[in-house]
């Protein structure tokens, strides 16, 4: 008798060439900005609110929004390397970019698993599929 199965697990994303492969296969991982992509950070309750508005102005598809459950409860949005720069933010927005002295990190779940505080609040559709900054930036200042 076979005892093999071909399930799947349900609790575990399912494998795809279009998963990022700057996503942990598991747990947290800290990611240098300024490689794959730099972000925009917007703590607590107005962070939820920019991304649901993103998100409504996008189909549903804002791109990878990474939000936390403690702390500052920071949202983090997660842009093209570059593209926040010789722009002006609404107050409350930061940005994690790299430069000369400057290095920032950005936190970045799983897709499935055991990811607590951090939790994609938009999850990655397609591999090169960021979030829009002037779109971005745009919402912020709306909020």
């Amino acid at each position: 008798m076979d005892t093999q199965s071909d399930e799947v697990n349900p609790a575990l994303p399912p494998v795809t060439p279009e998963i990022p492969d700057w996503i942990p296969p598991s747990g947290i991982q800290l990611r240098k900005a300024g490689v794959q992509f730099d972000a925009v950070r917007v703590d607590g309750d107005p962070g939820r609110t920019v991304a649901d508005r993103l998100a409504r102005a996008t189909g549903g598809d804002p791109g990878p929004v990474v939000e936390e459950a403690r702390g500052r409860r920071a949202v983090y949005f997660l842009v093209p390397v570059g593209s926040t720069a010789h722009r002006s933010w609404p107050p409350g927005v930061t940005r994690l970019t790299a430069g000369p002295h400057r290095v920032a990190y950005i936190p970045v779940p799983a897709l499935g698993g055991l990811t607590w505080p951090l939790a994609w609040r938009y999850r990655p559709t397609a591999r090169d599929h960021l979030v829009h900054t002037l779109l971005l930036r745009a919402v912020a200042e709306g909020c």
